[in-house]
């Protein structure tokens, strides 16, 4: 049975392996993003919460997916460009990965499991889904894509202490 965040790993968007342990410590906003979706100008949302408070001890990591109405069809390549084009974004985004069903990926399984949804749904409702994770590695909330990450400061710095 996995214990905390820190037992998983992913693939950053150049196909490097990523160990989550290397995040310990840190508060983690944790989004799966798409790059054509009505909530795609939320990476500028999240790239600002990056630059306040990364030094401070938050990490936001982008899970670009394309279970949503494919609109996030491009290879990673493509989408980490897109992501630093257009947003600057500078924050760590990881490869394409599903967040639902039989493919999803073990973070996604253990985020819904420790953080379901309105109702207790497990389900993955859309792009832009975000789990709040404190320092220890325990996953403190989740928030709906219709919230913005500028909502999300007070959760933010109550995390950060």
């Amino acid at each position: 049975m996995t214990q905390s965040i820190y037992e998983f790993d992913a693939l950053s968007t150049d196909g490097v392996p990523v160990k989550l342990e290397q995040y310990r410590g840190r508060v983690l906003l944790i989004v799966n993003t798409a790059s054509k979706c009505g909530f795609t100008p939320q990476f500028e949302g999240l790239e600002q919460l990056w630059k306040d408070y990364a030094d401070k001890g938050l990490t936001v990591l982008g899970f670009p997916c394309n279970q949503f109405g494919g609109q996030d069809p491009g290879a990673d390549a493509e989408i980490a460009s897109f992501c630093q084009l257009n947003y600057g974004v500078s924050f760590p985004m990881m490869a394409k990965i599903e967040v639902n069903g039989a493919e999803a990926h073990p973070l996604y399984q253990y985020l819904v499991k420790e953080a379901p949804g309105i109702l207790g749904t497990k389900a993955i409702k859309w792009n832009f889904t975000k789990f709040l994770v404190n320092r220890e590695g325990t996953v403190l909330g989740r928030y709906a894509p219709t919230d913005t990450p500028k909502s999300l400061r007070a959760d933010i710095e109550k995390a950060l202490g």
